[in-house]
């Protein structure tokens, strides 16, 4: 989790000196030049823009249907792509980061404290990471695998993982992350590498999909659209 925390930490640096140098408080519209604030959200609109890379640090980032930007990062606050929007990557440390049908990332899409949903048809070239919160892909693409600590997992519609799972270990200094991780591939799913389990988890797996081999946990089969319970 090392080098996930210095990407984090780098995010945080460029928000923050993108915002101050800009001198802005308060929501914007980003530019085909891109857009920064401090205490404010960022909005790529309208629909179709091509924009360079937009932040903030403390507010959301909506970004447009078919819009395109450089990048997109927040500190705290949420991210919304809208359907076949694109980015080359998105970055949040508390909130939550969606890909609405459509949407593509060229590189990572990465938070600490939020959950990441991407719908029918989303895809993201790079790893999908947090720390804590439910990672959910229903019918989208991940080339890069997936990576959390304490989050739930839900990989289904048809969905194609590639670089396989990996649920890492809590090593903060108290543990925070004592519930145990639920990890769901359902079916018509495909994880292709390795699932590797770092801590318990709870693991269920669809008679109906692929998956890779599986390390440091025993997985459940199940038939029908949902595990028990």
């Amino acid at each position: 989790m090392r080098h996930f925390y210095s990407l984090v930490t780098l995010a945080i640096a460029t928000a923050a000196v993108t915002g101050c140098s800009d001198g802005v408080n308060g929501d914007v519209t980003a530019t085909q030049n891109g857009a920064s604030t401090v205490n404010g959200s960022v909005h790529v609109m309208p629909a179709g823009l091509h924009s360079g890379g937009v932040s903030t640090v403390n507010g959301s980032v909506h970004i447009d249907d078919s819009a395109t930007v450089g990048g997109a990062s927040t500190v705290n606050g949420g991210i919304d792509m809208g359907a076949h929007a694109s980015a080359d990557s998105l970055s949040t440390v508390n909130g939550a980061v969606t890909l609405q049908g459509g949407a593509h990332v060229a590189h990572a899409v990465t938070t600490v404290n939020g959950g990441i949903n991407l719908q029918s048809g989303a895809e993201v070239a790079g790893s999908v990471r947090n720390v804590n919160g439910r990672i959910a892909l229903a019918g989208a693409h991940v080339a890069g695998g997936l990576r959390t600590v304490g989050g739930d997992i839900d990989v289904r519609g048809g969905s194609h993982v590639e670089g396989g799972i990996l649920v890492d270990k809590d090593n903060s200094l108290f543990n925070w992350n004592r519930s145990v991780p639920r990890i769901v591939i359902g079916p018509g799913a495909v994880v292709q590498g390795d699932l590797r389990f770092e801590r318990e988890v709870k693991l269920y797996v669809s008679d109906k999909a692929t998956i890779g081999p599986v390390s440091g946990a025993k997985a459940v089969r199940f038939s029908g659209d949902s595990p028990p319970g």
